[in-house]
C-alpha cells in the first residue's frame, strides 16, 4: 500500500514539474522583442537588419505594400511612396522585431512584427503609435496580408486598414485601390 503511494506520489510530482516547466517555456517566449538595427530598406515591407552582429532580411507580419523591387512584377502603384516612408522611418534606427508563431518564410526571411519602441503593454493605443507593420496600415501604405498561422494582430490590422480607407489615406487615395476598396 505504501508503495502504491510513493508511485502515484512520484507520478504527480513528474506531472506538476512538466507543467511547471512547459509553463516557465510558455512565458518565456511570449513578449520576446529582438533588438536590431535597420541597415537598409528593401522595399515597404521588407528590411535588412542587423541583429547580433549578423544581417538578416526581414518580411514585415500582415501587411504588404505595393511592389518596387519585385524580380518579376513592375512597379505598383504607391509602391515608391510606400518604399520612401519605410526608408524615412527605419533606415539606421534601432528597433524591436516580435516573431510569431513561424519564424521564417520560405524564403529564409525572418517574418516580424516590427515596434519602434518596445511596447509597455500591448494595447491599441500602443500598436497604433509603436508598432510598424500597424502605422503602415494607419498611413494607407499597406494592406493587410495574413499568412497563417501568422495571425497574433490580424483583428487590430483589419481595423486599421478599415480606417484608412474610410479616410481615403495614401494608396485608398487612387482609383487602381478603389475597386479593392468596394470588395472588402
Amino acid at each position: 500500500m505504501a508503495r502504491k503511494r510513493q508511485k502515484q506520489t512520484a507520478s504527480l510530482s513528474s506531472i506538476l514539474i512538466a507543467i511547471i516547466v512547459a509553463l516557465v517555456l510558455f512565458f518565456q517566449s511570449q513578449g520576446e522583442y529582438k533588438k536590431c538595427y535597420v541597415v537598409e530598406v528593401v522595399d515597404g515591407d521588407t528590411l535588412k537588419v542587423n541583429l547580433a552582429g549578423e544581417e538578416y532580411k526581414v518580411r514585415l507580419i500582415g501587411v504588404n505594400t505595393p511592389e518596387t523591387n519585385h524580380p518579376v512584377k513592375r512597379v505598383e502603384p504607391y509602391g515608391p511612396e510606400a518604399k520612401a516612408f519605410t526608408k524615412k522611418m527605419l533606415t539606421g534606427r534601432a528597433v524591436y522585431l516580435e516573431f510569431d508563431v513561424q519564424e521564417k518564410d520560405r524564403y529564409g526571411r525572418l517574418l516580424a512584427y516590427v515596434w519602434l519602441e518596445k511596447p509597455d503593454q500591448i494595447t491599441d493605443e500602443e500598436i497604433r503609435t509603436k508598432m510598424f507593420n500597424a502605422i503602415l496600415l494607419l498611413e494607407g501604405y499597406a494592406q493587410v496580408m495574413t499568412v497563417q498561422p501568422n495571425v497574433k494582430y490580424v483583428d487590430y490590422f483589419l481595423q486599421y486598414q478599415r480606417e484608412a480607407m474610410e479616410a481615403g489615406k495614401g494608396l485608398w487615395g487612387l482609383t487602381v485601390y478603389q475597386k479593392s476598396k468596394k470588395k472588402k
